[in-house]
Formats: structure tokens, sequence, C-alpha cells
């Protein structure tokens, strides 16, 4: 539940998506015990994060394969990360343990298809952790508005700032 306004960092990276007209598309996958919650908490706090930022809520990490990963690509996200348990405390044991290394393999697979693999990203976090996730959503805006467009999205609708499209 992201809350859509701007203060601090925001504030360069939107001034940045307002200059070159560019605003990312990143999906999400967060998993429906930590990362989701943790999100969800952000938005009842009302933290302020990326509205770049998509979520697809997976029931674990170990559930986001790496199809999924390279499909979100092919579908036009411009960066995605995977977000989940911390270490020893998955919900489904060690499905967290088992997301790390598809996410390895997904960024050898983006970069010999031409893809930076920065636009790829694993990040474990608890569910009481809403500013953590904001960080993150925020982090990840900033990289990727940093590398561009992803080359694979091309002949997708362009998207500003205003999430319009053009």
């Amino acid at each position: 539940m992201a809350s859509h306004g701007i203060e601090g960092d925001e504030a360069v990276a939107a001034s940045s998506a307002k200059v070159t007209g560019f605003r990312p598309r990143i999906v999400a996958f967060c998993c429906h015990y930590c990362a989701y919650t943790a999100a969800d908490l952000a938005g009842a706090a009302r933290l302020e994060y990326s509205p770049s930022v998509e979520i697809v809520r997976v029931p674990c990490t170990g559930k986001a394969d790496v199809i999924h990963i390279l499909e979100a690509f092919a579908a036009g996200a411009d960066g995605v990360f995977v977000a989940g348990c911390l270490d020893g405390d998955c919900h489904f044991i060690n499905g967290n343990l088992r997301a790390k290394p598809r996410v390895a393999l997904a960024k050898k697979l983006i970069a010999e298809a031409g893809l930076e693999p920065e636009r790829l990203e694993m990040f474990q976090l608890s569910a009481a952790e809403g500013d953590r996730f904001r960080q993150i959503a925020d982090e990840m805006t900033r990289r990727i508005e940093k590398l561009g467009p992803s080359p694979a999205a091309k002949g997708r609708a362009k998207r500003t700032d205003t999430g319009a499209s053009k």
C-alpha cells in the first residue's frame, strides 16, 4: 500500500523522472508473511515510497521462480526485486533459501540477454519493517532511474512521473 507523496530523497528521484520523462516500472515479488506485510505496514503508517513499485504477493519467495522473474522483464518491467523473510524466519522453513540461488540464476540470465544484472535484487526483511520496505522501494527506484528504461521494455507505452501513457 503505497502513499505517493514526495519528500527528501524521493524529491530528487521525482525531479530526475520529470527531466527525463521516465518513471520506471518495478515489479516486487513479496512474500505474504514478511515483505507484503511490511509493505502494508508502510502504507498503514503513511510512509511515502515510490509509486513505481508494483507489488505481486506470493505465498513465499520460494514460489517466485526464475521464469516469473524473466516474465516480469519480458512484460515491460524496468526492474524487479524479490523480498522475503529473514534467514531462519521463513514461514515455509526454507523458501527464502531456495529463492536466493534462483535470483542469482535470473541475474546471470538477464546479463546474458544484455540487461544489467543490477535491475534485479533480493531483499530480506521482517513484517515489522515498514520503513525498511520504503527504503528498498526507493533504493530500487533510484537505481533503475540511473540505468534508464529496460531495453527489453521497448514497445511498451512510455510512463511519466504521473503514470500517464503517451
